[in-house]
C-alpha cells in the first residue's frame, strides 16, 4: 500500500505533508496538484458510475445520480485538499455543512452505498491518500458487481403483488380458492377497500407463485372468476429481458 501511495504521489508531483509549527498556516497547493487530484477523482468516480448503472436493480435508474455522485465526490476533494491544514478553516467548512439538508429521496437503498463510496474516494484523495482510494475503488466495485450478478441473498423466487376486484357480493375466498391453490404457493391478504363509490371491492395480496405457474395463468385463471374484472399482477424484483 505504502509503495503504491508513493508511486502517485510521485506522479501527481505531492509528498507528504510537511510538519507545521503552526496548524493555520497552510501548505501551498499548487493548480497541478488540484487538478491532478480531480482528475484521478474523475477517473475513479466514472468507474463507480459504470458499476453503479450495471447493477442498479429497479427500473428507477436516473442519470442524474450518476452525474451526482461524480460532483460530490469531486468536491469533496476539494474540501478537504482545503481544510485539511487549515484548522480555522475546517472548523468554518463543518460549521457549514451542518445546516445544510439534503431532501432527495432514493429510489434504491443501494444509492445510499455509493453516495458513502464517492464521498470516501474524494476524501481519500484530498488527503492525498491516493493508493487508498485507487485500491477502495477497485476493491468495493468488484464485490458489489460480482454479488448483483451472482444474484446473491435474493429470496428463492420471485414475489408479486396481487390486485383482484370483485363485486360486493362474491365470496372471494371461495372464489380465488382454486386458481389460488393451482398457481400459487403462499398468498398473504394485505388489504381490503372498496373502490368505484362502493360498486367494487379491491383485494390486495401478496403472493408467491409456484415454479411451474406463469403471470398470465394465475392472470387468466383469476378473471374467469371474478367476472372479468380489473387483475393486476406486478412482481416485486424487476426483471430484464437482457438479465
Amino acid at each position: 500500500m505504502d509503495s503504491a501511495t508513493d508511486t502517485m504521489n510521485l506522479f501527481f508531483g505531492t509528498g507528504a505533508a510537511p510538519a507545521v509549527a503552526d496548524a493555520t498556516v497552510a501548505t501551498p497547493v499548487t493548480p497541478l496538484e488540484v487538478l491532478g487530484a480531480l482528475a484521478l477523482a474523475f477517473a475513479l468516480l466514472a468507474i463507480i458510475g459504470w458499476v453503479y448503472q450495471r447493477v442498479h436493480p429497479g427500473p428507477g435508474y436516473q442519470q442524474d445520480y450518476v452525474q451526482t455522485l461524480i460532483m460530490l465526490g469531486m468536491v469533496v476533494t476539494v474540501v478537504i485538499m482545503v481544510v485539511s491544514t487549515r484548522v480555522h478553516t475546517a472548523l468554518a467548512v463543518f460549521a457549514a455543512f451542518s445546516i445544510i439538508r439534503f431532501r432527495r429521496n432514493v429510489s434504491q437503498s443501494i444509492d445510499v452505498g455509493f453516495i458513502f463510496l464517492a464521498m470516501a474516494i474524494g476524501l481519500s484523495i484530498g488527503a492525498q491518500e491516493y493508493g487508498i482510494a485507487v485500491f477502495t475503488t477497485a476493491l468495493v466495485s468488484l464485490v458489489v458487481w460480482l454479488v448483483s450478478r451472482l444474484n446473491l441473498f435474493a429470496p428463492d423466487r420471485p414475489s408479486h403483488s396481487l390486485i383482484i376486484r370483485v363485486t360486493p357480493d362474491i365470496d372471494f375466498e371461495q372464489v380465488l380458492a382454486e386458481p389460488f391453490a393451482r398457481y400459487v404457493d403462499s398468498a398473504s391478504l394485505q388489504s381490503i377497500q372498496s373502490v368505484q363509490a362502493g360498486l367494487m371491492t379491491e383485494l390486495h395480496y401478496a403472493v408467491r407463485l409456484r415454479k411451474d405457474a406463469t403471470p398470465r395463468d394465475i392472470v387468466q385463471a383469476v378473471r374467469e372468476r371474478n367476472g372479468n374484472n380489473r387483475v393486476m399482477l406486478s412482481s416485486a424484483v424487476p426483471v430484464f429481458d437482457d438479465d
